[in-house]
């Protein structure tokens, strides 16, 4: 049976193309600011239909399942889409940044195995703290990195470059939520070699 917290977690999925549409366009500033948007609401349900699931009672095994998937795919998405539209560079190390965006993509990939082998073991593995920043940072990021290609105006005198203000907190909050991304994944890792023999 479809509850309120997971129709909105299936909404997520669902606008996932959406997104990544409008993401697809370099220079369209309109897209990206509609983008923005979307992002932020998808970002909101993401929050309430956890919330709404455990305040109502109605914590299932479809939204169990969906919730980290509907996650996984749409940072995913965004990441690539971003990466390929060159929306991953800045001043100084270019496009290095890339790099952040591959390391989050590695862990969450690493722990959706870990989980799996886990799950069949019956060994539930929650959700840190740390892991919740990483979150939060990561959704920051690519939010920002969005905002900045919306708002190519939005720039501030850095040293001697001319920096896009959201683009740069995109690029500052992406390192460290890789950073965030290593640790906790660490952290899951030493919980499943405990229970591999």
């Amino acid at each position: 049976m479809l509850t309120l917290p997971n129709m909105l977690t299936l909404s997520r999925i669902v606008a996932i193309p959406l997104l990544a549409f409008l993401l697809w366009w370099p220079g369209w500033e309109n897209g990206y600011l509609a983008a923005f948007v979307l992002y932020c609401a998808m970002a909101i349900t993401d929050y309430f239909d956890g919330m709404l699931a455990r305040s109502s009672g109605a914590v299932s095994k479809l939204g169990i399942f969906l919730d980290p998937i509907a996650d996984k795919i749409m940072v995913a998405a965004v990441i690539l889409v971003l990466a390929a539209q060159n929306v991953l560079r800045g001043p100084y190390v270019g496009d290095m940044h890339v790099i952040a965006g591959l390391i989050i993509l590695m862990r969450e990939i690493a722990v959706s195995g870990l989980r799996e082998f886990l799950g069949g073991l019956q060994v539930s593995v929650p959700v840190s703290r740390l892991a919740k920043w990483k979150t939060t940072f990561q959704l920051v990021a690519l939010g920002s990195l969005i905002l900045g290609e919306g708002l190519p105006g939005w720039t501030l005198m850095i040293g001697t470059v001319d920096a896009n203000v959201p683009h740069t907190v995109g690029l500052v909050t992406l390192w460290a939520a890789a950073v965030l991304t290593v640790v906790t994944g660490w952290d899951y890792l030493r919980v499943g070699l405990k229970h591999m023999d």
